[in-house]
């Protein structure tokens, strides 16, 4: 009898034998997902056209799919942007800009992309950094069909690099870089990539059931420590300091910031400019932890071809956000301009294009639907991303006519504002205001990448039709919702009461109705670390019991707008 017929049979008699054999063909055919994210990763890959990059295996990926190079993250912070990626969601839709805020606290009930894997048959599995975890916030357990896993240790290698430490709110920091004659698996990413290693093997062995496999690689993430063979693969000579190193003229105050990220650490400069020696270190240090990085991606994706995974498996690159490498005087992330918001994306899908590039305007969001799509799953609803699977089968096909993305500032006198931006392929408008403020009370950039790419001047008052045309964008989207402010309720967080601070005493000079004076001068001296009688913004911020609201005081104080306050400054500061 034909294998048709016998089959046909054996359903007729025992219809368990068809239904096995159909979950079986199932989840052979469904395929498998290999997410690799990356901290800090801004688009400097020799498959972006960076020609001082070392990045083969990146730069190998890309020639198996399709390079994205206008990709956007949501917000360019670690957390919040992981948010997006994972939920679908745009921070302005959570309410969720912060570190610490868990998304859960905003949307209890979301469905996450390893949950929507999961709810389909899959083993969702998570590795290194793809949720934040740290400042307060935690992994998302639901997500995953195991526990996420984490490298143990994996920090810097030589004691040097901690030696004399800088104290800072999340702990000491040491050097902003090391190069270390070491193996690959004595730092973090190393041990990642062997772990990962390890779940394709097993992947390989349970091949009845469909994997979707997240990979989160640490570097070039600050500081950037490397073993000294990737710092090799460059010439520090050929890199050239970013231009321009001031400010876009007309911008607000507060649309850049002072690097306080990478002057935390030890060897850098609390204020001022960095000096270029320093800043060609730096630049250097990012480009060996990237192909410290790329080579960890490159084990990887090597075992994925080895074990014979990779015919049936999408592999994605994505880079949380991008870095700013002293453009415009900034440094770290942090910021709505073009070297903070743009981001690496690589989809590479078993029978669809490669090699080739699209210029398709894309958002962090739109993955979660477009892997879905991809995977031959059903589309979640209520997303904010829309598939962009379309472009993946024709690189030359439309997707988005803007991109959306948002950063959050103290503006002076005006408090918490949201800076939301839309991206065309020629334009950039950042609208800042509070959420839900009167949209007259808005204040903006704008800037044209055709004429302007380096961002140097604000637009926005020499172009009110171009501004009125972005802002129509914009009034496309809902309004954004404030930061969700938490607060511990010790009805249902038993901890709650632990770890509040006992409430202060009352201070006998407080019965009399007035507030004691302060010492002005005594705090200075407090504030003044490097003792060289001025405070820098960090200094200012330290132990703030307001953080809010400290930043526009420190601004209203910089009476001089250098970017300091001397002594006079601080103790008799500017009235309101």
């Amino acid at each position: 009898m034909p294998p048709i017929r016998l089959l046909l049979a054996a359903c007729l008699i025992l219809p368990s034998v068809c239904l096995l054999t159909s979950v079986s063909a199932a989840a052979t055919e469904r395929r498998n997902v290999l997410l690799i994210c990356v901290d800090d990763l801004k688009p400097l890959l020799g498959c972006y056209g960076d020609p001082l990059a070392r990045s083969p295996n990146l730069d190998r990926l890309a020639a198996r799919g399709v390079t994205f190079d206008r990709a956007y993250c949501n917000q360019a912070v670690c957390s919040p942007s992981r948010n997006s990626l994972m939920t679908g969601l745009r921070p302005q839709t959570l309410g969720v800009y912060d570190l610490p805020t868990h998304f859960r606290l905003a949307a209890p009930d979301a469905v996450t992309l390893g949950q929507h894997f999961k709810a389909q048959g899959y083993r969702a599995e998570g590795l290194g950094k793809i949720y934040h975890v740290g400042h307060g916030n935690r992994d998302d357990a639901d997500t995953w069909s195991v526990p996420a896993w984490r490298p143990k240790g994996g920090g810097y290698a030589l004691p040097e690099s901690t030696e004399g430490a800088r104290d800072s709110k999340q702990g000491p920091r040491g050097a902003a870089y090391e190069s270390a004659d070491v193996p690959d698996n004595r730092y973090g990413d190393g041990m990642i990539a062997d772990e990962a290693i390890l779940r394709l093997r097993a992947a390989k062995q349970n091949d009845q059931q469909p994997f979707f496999l997240a990979v989160g690689f640490l570097k070039p993430h600050l500081p950037f420590v490397a073993p000294k063979k990737y710092w090799d693969l460059h010439d520090p000579a050929a890199f050239k300091l970013a231009s321009p190193q001031t400010p876009p003229v007309g911008a607000p105050s507060y649309a850049p910031q002072s690097g306080g990220e990478l002057r935390r650490y030890k060897d850098i400069p609390t204020s001022g400019q960095l000096p270029d020696e320093l800043q060609r270190t730096l630049i250097h240090g990012y480009y060996a932890a990237t192909s410290y990085m790329d080579a960890q991606s490159g084990r990887v994706l090597d075992e994925l071809d080895r074990l014979g995974l990779a015919e049936n498996t999408i592999v994605v690159l994505w880079g949380d956000h991008g870095w700013h490498l002293g453009d415009h005087g900034i440094w770290c992330k942090h910021t709505n301009y073009e070297q903070a918001a743009r981001i690496p994306l690589i989809v590479a899908a078993p029978g669809l294009a490669a090699d080739t590039h699209s210029s398709s305007l894309v958002e962090t969001v739109d993955l979660y639907p477009t892997l879905a799509e991809l995977a031959g799953l059903p589309l979640p609803k209520e997303l904010d991303g829309r598939s962009f699977a379309a472009v993946i089968r024709d690189p030359a096909a439309a997707h988005r006519d803007h991109a959306i993305h948002v950063y959050p500032r103290t503006a002076p006198e005006r408090g918490s504002v949201l800076g939301r931006a839309v991206r065309t392929e020629r334009y950039r408008l950042v609208e800042w205001k509070r959420p839900g403020d009167a949209a007259e009370n808005a204040e903006f950039e704008l800037y044209d990448y055709q004429l302007d790419p380096l961002e140097t001047k604000n637009l926005a008052a020499e172009q009110p039709e171009t501004v009125a045309k972005l802002r129509a964008l914009l009034a496309q989207h809902p309004e954004a919702k404030p930061q969700l402010k938490v607060v511990a309720n010790p009805a249902t967080e038993p901890n709650a009461k632990a770890n509040a601070k006992p409430a202060a005493k009352p201070d006998a000079k407080a019965s009399t109705g007035k507030r004691p004076q302060q010492d002005r001068g005594a705090m200075f001296e407090r504030r003044d670390k490097n003792q060289d009688g001025k405070l820098t913004r960090d200094e200012f911020m330290e132990g703030q019991p307001d953080p809010e609201a400290a930043p526009a005081r420190f601004l209203r104080f910089d009476v001089d707008q250098d970017g300091m306050l001397s002594r006079d400054e601080f103790v008799k500061p500017a009235p309101k």
